[in-house]
């Protein structure tokens, strides 16, 4: 482990850690190896970027992730393969289920997608560039040499915008990321924490650590007697005779989401009668905060120590708004984070405990153990892409018309647990916290249920009588591509790179 930082930074990937929000110019390359040789000669001096910490930063930085089929192509062996998850290996449009619990259906299924759509048709790599404004392509020249040419050959480029922390709707975005715990000081005791915290096990994001539940994500490791390269490994915590190809990675989910900006705006426009104050509640109710990232949950009170100034607005939870007058039950913040404890509200002491781990006393919707949000939390480090469209030109009689939306990407250690619980069961979810007809109001996709009943609707709670319905949302977002990928360590970049055709794969 580095000494300086209590944490082995530098078999980590860089975009773990740091997220790379200064390189402010961004560009994402889709992949497919033509020759395996020829790509593992590449990436032998490929300049990763570690989570070293750097003194002057840098001014560019390269980040690299395989999908499963990637990884068979250079050389890795079916059996090490085998050990990562079957939502990994099977890939985001493995089966018709999964597509229908992500809520990638309609206008969003695999079919109209622009790259992805098809399993057979996977990108093997995903290439991360970063730079300083004025620097992406040096950044990228000096990676795209003769060696890259012969080995590559080029899918899709996916480009970025810096919108200065705005998201295409026009709201702050970035606020609420969760804090790694890489000093792995707080316990993971199941059951001990009473109150959502924001701190995270450094399992819930990369592979080879104990998660939150005090285990180990399952993961490939290798036996070092079949395999000699697998030396340069680390040996896996849970397992020390094994070597853990696995460890200082973590899974990478990228989604191309389209945004109709002009269509958001609009639909809010007609049910706020052209009323601009109006308009902007309504925009702030679903979203779940003001467009400047303030919490419809007003935090107040003295600041809070240790956390940073622009951090200290995003310190709250839902506890004291259950029937979603503040904030409504439905809105797109509190789906994404319901920032719910291990036990709801009021329960603290140790019967009141016995009492909720085995069922009895009063049961409400919040108070589901496994939605503990500790569980389900994700790291995004996401980018914008497309020009930008303020709400004032979306209205206008004929706005600019462009492709817009965001590349969304989460890095996870579990992508069922994470990232697939996270989208089908709190965002497309139709029964939400109790609710009915109604999915995320920014990324739901509208279908009607089984049962025939729609699920277009947003519901606002009211203090003075019964909720108030908005109904006939259209799909403001569309899904236009997505992948499953495998961000390794530095470690196991090396191992990859040592592999040759001649040993016919890797753990043999």
């Amino acid at each position: 482990m580095s000494q300086r930082d209590g944490f082995e930074f530098e078999d980590l990937q860089g975009l773990l850690r740091f997220g790379h929000g200064r390189l402010s110019e961004a560009c994402f390359m889709l992949l497919k190896v033509v020759d395996p040789e020829a790509a593992r000669e590449w990436l032998l001096k490929a300049p990763v970027t570690d989570a070293s910490s750097r003194t002057p930063l840098p001014q560019a930085a390269m980040q690299i992730a395989f999908s499963a089929e990637g990884l068979r192509v250079l050389g890795i062996d079916e059996a090490v393969i085998e050990g990562f998850s079957d939502e990994f290996i099977v890939g985001m449009t493995g089966d018709e289920s999964r597509s229908r619990r992500l809520g990638d259906s309609g206008g969003s299924a695999p079919e109209h997608w622009r790259w992805g759509g098809d399993p057979a048709a996977t990108p093997h790599i995903l290439l991360l560039h970063y730079a300083l404004p004025g620097g992406l392509q040096t950044q990228r020249a000096s990676v795209e040499d003769d060696r890259f040419d012969a080995a590559f050959e080029l899918i899709e480029i996916l480009p970025t915008r810096d919108l200065g922390g705005i998201e295409h709707f026009g709201f702050a975005d970035g606020i609420s990321q969760p804090k790694i715990d890489w000093q792995q000081r707080q316990s993971t005791d199941l059951h001990h924490r009473d109150r959502y915290s924001n701190r995270l096990a450094v399992g819930e994001t990369v592979l080879g650590y104990a998660n939150e539940y005090g285990l180990y994500t399952d993961r490939p490791l290798i036996d070092p007697r079949r395999d000699e390269r697998a030396a340069i490994l680390a040996d896996a915590e849970d397992l020390p005779g094994l070597k853990d190809f696995a460890r200082n990675g973590c899974y990478l989910v990228l989604r191309q989401l389209a945004q109709d900006v002009s269509g958001f705006w609009r639909f809010l426009d007609q049910q706020s009668g052209g009323d601009a104050e109006r308009r902007e509640g309504l925009a702030a109710s679903m979203v779940g905060r003001e467009r400047d990232g303030t919490p419809l949950m007003k935090t107040g009170g003295d600041p809070i120590p240790g956390v940073a100034p622009e951090q200290q607005g995003n310190q709250f939870t839902y506890d004291a708004d259950p029937g979603g007058h503040r904030c409504p039950l439905g809105a797109h913040i509190r789906r994404a984070n319901p920032r719910s404890g291990d036990f709801p509200p009021g329960v603290t002491g140790f019967f009141s405990r016995l009492i909720k781990i085995f069922g009895f006393g009063q049961r409400r919707a919040d108070e589901d153990l496994v939605a503990s949000t500790r569980f389900h939390r994700l790291l995004r480090r996401g980018r914008p892409y497309g020009p930008p469209l303020t709400p004032e030109a979306a209205l206008e009689t004929d706005p600019p018309q462009a492709e817009r939306g965001l590349h969304f990407i989460c890095l996870v250690a579990n992508i069922s647990r994470q990232f697939e619980f996270v989208q089908d069961t709190w965002s497309m979810n139709s029964r939400f916290n109790g609710m009915r007809q109604e999915s995320d109001p920014l990324l739901g996709g509208r279908e009607p249920l089984i049962n025939g009943e729609n699920s277009d609707c947003f519901r606002l709670g009211q203090t003075d009588g019964p909720a108030r319905k908005v109904c006939g949302l259209p799909r403001f977002v569309r899904v236009r591509g997505g992948g499953y990928f495998f961000m390794p360590g530095m470690r196991a970049l090396k191992y990859i790179a040592s592999l040759s055709a001649a040993d016919g794969g890797a753990g043999r």
